[in-house]
């Protein structure tokens, strides 16, 4: 129960809103006088479901006992619309978790890194309420490495730095440093790294680059054992998103219903399950249809 406290603290403004500014201007913080006010809704729960999806989502815990969570968003251009979004999900993250979060944004030109490390702050200026600081990856600050030496002992780094640079000049000889350092490691731990640069390259002049460099030098990508485990991939991550999705929504999800869904290797039945998972009252409702 609220109780009569808490009510008049908030009720004072509701009466006198003119009283925040007046209360603040004795403490040195010119805000100005209100001209016209307007009593908001105080429910903020959304009413219809909203999907709000961060692009990778770390929880990174450390020796010393402390834990924080990182945050990956890879932004391609300037878009005025994303500073709010950043906000709310790290806000609602650590109202969620209670673990500090840390924001990460990869950028693919030192123009929108420059705009994403721009600090987000919410409040009028007499008084920032909130202010988010985005670490950002970009052009700027990740090496061009062109060795495959180098390249051999930071694989990830290596990726990174041809996926960062793959607008540059000197693009090319990144990839082959890739590549050639992709050949001192095992085959699945090489084809997920290769995969990854080639998703991240996308349409860029480079992606044929890189294409060319895997047909000729890697390829054991076109081999029975790499397309198996591209398949075990792909189920996998249905297997999971059934599963997130179900989590979110407040349904419990029993070990045999659990264990079904991810010994699943059929996409097909995978997608069906996904699909009644966005509706589903009861985690059995995904298998309704008794073909399945």
């Amino acid at each position: 129960m609220v109780s009569s406290s808490h009510e008049a603290m908030h009720r004072i403004f509701q009466e006198d809103p003119g009283a925040f500014a007046r209360t603040f201007r004795a403490l040195d913080l010119p805000f100005p006088d209100p001209v016209a006010v307007s009593l908001m809704p105080t429910d903020l729960t959304e009413i219809k479901p909203l999907e709000r999806r961060v692009d990778t989502l770390l929880r990174l815990d450390t020796a010393s006992g402390e834990s924080h969570l990182l945050v990956v968003e890879a932004q391609g251009k300037k878009d005025p619309d994303k500073p709010a979004s950043w906000t709310y999900y790290t806000a609602h993250l650590y109202a969620k978790y209670r673990i500090p979060p840390v924001l990460l944004i990869t950028c693919q030109d030192e123009a929108t890194a420059t705009w994403a490390a721009e600090p987000i702050t919410i409040g009028p200026r007499q008084w920032r309420t909130l202010t988010l600081r985005p670490l950002v990856l970009g052009p700027h600050n990740v090496p061009a490495i062109t060795d495959p030496s180098t390249a051999a002992r930071d694989i990830p780094l290596a990726t990174l730095s041809a996926i960062t640079h793959g607008k540059d000049d000197n693009a090319a000889a990144i990839l082959k440093a890739l590549a050639a350092a992709l050949k001192t490691v095992d085959e699945e731990t090489a084809r997920i790294f290769a995969e990854l640069t080639e998703l991240g390259l996308g349409t860029m002049p480079s992606a044929k680059i890189w294409r060319h460099l895997m047909s000729v030098d890697l390829s054991f990508f076109r081999s029975e054992t790499s397309q198996r485990l591209r398949a075990e991939g792909r189920t996998k991550g249905r297997a999971e998103d059934i599963l997130l999705i179900l989590d979110e929504r407040g349904i419990g999800v029993p070990d045999d219903v659990r264990a079904r869904i991810t010994d699943c290797i059929d996409l097909e039945i995978l997608r069906t399950w996904l699909r009644r998972s966005v509706t589903a009252t009861t985690a059995g409702d995904l298998f309704t249809d008794t073909s399945d």
